[in-house]
């Protein structure tokens, strides 16, 4: 099979997948599928791979945070490298400058040595005259240069910062939830990670909630998916609005949010769980478009703490068994491992 048969057939694949799992077949759509049949990146495969092996729905929600997750990353990949290769180039113009200024001052640095050597002989006044004249025409000559690359050296200066917060804003940008604006699972990872091994250096609790928002789907069916978004939006401001400054609430993937608590007991991350639980379903939900009250959002939370040596992905796996658990016994609540553990004794 040549590479046009292939790529035919990759499409026509992704297509009828779509089409079974009633996806709309759009662009943006078309492109997260077709790169699933051909394997391409890893991610995308095993994540499509894992929701048709469940037979979990491809929401809206869902396919727009696989998109954010997965091609966002490339996308600052490639910002990033053409972002370095400017300042590569600006770095090379820097660097040819100061070496032609170096040259210019060893010629000054001759012409100096050489009138010095001029003024210990026995000159007339006439004599003296043309070599102070040459010394003040080198001298002027020398600060005309030096304050040219004066001026250049603050421009690439500047150049080079102005290409630093671009970086630094992609980079923002690879790691924030388009949708809702707070951090995306990419972020909650590596902020995990990191306070995973903060909490395992200084002997500190750390704990994690799964939040899932309670019937979204049939949410989205009945109102649209503008509406749905509202929804993802308000439970996302909700979360920000009750977290501190250094815990971490991002979007995890879909109707589903995570909040990192490092320093935080199991009661009190259980206390906050409730907190964020009440605060969602006090929350009336406005359809922009008419004034109309929809009703309440609620949502379910599971709570896990980090055990002695335990890696991230446990720690998750817990806390999602939680959420499950919270699902199990009628949603809008909050589970904790302890409360399982009881139910397992």
């Amino acid at each position: 099979m040549n590479r046009h048969e292939r790529a035919e057939q990759l499409a026509k694949s992704a297509i009828a997948l779509m089409a079974e799992r009633h996806i709309a077949p759009t662009p943006e759509n078309f492109k997260l599928f077709y790169a699933y049949f051909a394997g391409e990146n890893p991610g995308v495969s095993a994540f499509i791979g894992d929701m048709i092996a469940g037979r979990r729905p491809f929401t809206p929600a869902v396919l727009v945070d696989l998109r954010q997750r997965f091609f966002t990353e490339h996308q600052f990949d490639r910002e990033a490298a053409e972002i370095g290769a400017k300042v590569s180039i600006t770095l090379d113009s820097v660097m040819g400058k100061l070496q032609s200024a170096g040259k210019d001052t060893e010629a000054y640095g001759r012409t100096l040595s050489a009138a010095s050597g001029e003024l210990g002989s026995d000159h007339s006044p006439a004599a003296l005259r043309k070599l102070v004249d040459g010394l003040i025409s080198a001298t002027k000559t020398m600060e005309t240069r030096a304050s040219a690359l004066e001026v250049e050296l603050q421009h690439s200066s500047h150049e080079v910062e102005e290409l630093r917060q671009k970086l630094e804003a992609v980079r923002q940008e690879s790691l924030t939830d388009g949708l809702t604006g707070i951090p995306n699972r990419k972020a909650f990872d590596a902020e995990l990670q990191k306070a995973a091994e903060r909490a395992a250096q200084h002997g500190q609790p750390l704990c994690v909630l799964m939040c899932d928002i309670d019937r979204f789907k049939t949410f989205n069916d009945t109102w649209g998916h503008q509406t749905g978004d509202q929804v993802l939006r308000l439970v996302a401001n909700c979360l920000s609005e009750n977290v501190k400054g250094r815990d971490t609430a991002a979007r995890y993937g879909g109707e589903e949010f995570g909040v990192i608590l490092p320093e935080t007991t199991l009661d009190v991350a259980v206390t906050l769980g409730n907190q964020i639980r009440a605060a969602v379903e006090g929350k009336k939900l406005v359809k922009k478009s008419t004034g109309d009250i929809l009703g309440t959002i609620t949502i379910s939370v599971g709570v896990a703490m980090l055990a002695p040596g335990e890696k991230p992905v446990a720690l998750l796996q817990r806390a999602d068994a939680c959420l499950y658990a919270a699902k199990e016994a009628g949603r809008n609540r909050v589970v904790s491992e302890r409360e399982l553990r009881a139910q397992a004794a």
